[in-house]
């Protein structure tokens, strides 16, 4: 800190003071705004991946599954019994699968962490400079 005196009259100095406050709070108003943009873009971004890769996956693992069950009911097991079989294996894996994406799109990701950072900054110098 500067150790020079201001000669400016105190009315002028809480004037500026109230100025510069009003400032910094619009620059994180506009800071949060701007990363509350960017975290819900990130959110509907990976929303639309998932949609459109669960689409093109079940076409494909419909055709994979018969083909198991196929293959399952030529090795002498029942059609239904691999039809059975077959179906609780996809079930867990797509159980786990949506556990796993659900976890990726919590609102712990969509916290302004930056945002944070800087008011606790600010705060603190805003502190250091009334001392």
């Amino acid at each position: 800190m500067s150790m020079e005196q201001d000669h400016r009259p105190l009315g002028t100095l809480v004037t500026d003071l109230v100025n510069q406050m009003a400032e910094l709070v619009r620059t994180e108003a506009r800071l949060l705004r701007a990363e509350m943009q960017e975290k819900m873009s990130k959110a509907g971004t990976g929303a639309m991946e998932v949609a459109a890769g669960v689409v093109m996956l079940l076409a494909a693992l419909l055709v994979l599954l018969q083909a198991l069950v196929v293959a399952l009911a030529n090795l002498g097991l029942g059609a239904g019994w691999a039809s059975l079989l077959v179906g609780l294996v996809v079930a867990a894996i797509g159980y786990m699968l949506v556990r796993r994406g659900s976890a990726n799109m919590s609102p712990s990701e969509l916290t302004p962490e930056k945002s944070m950072g800087q008011v606790r900054r600010d705060i603190d110098v805003a502190k250091e400079q009334v001392r």
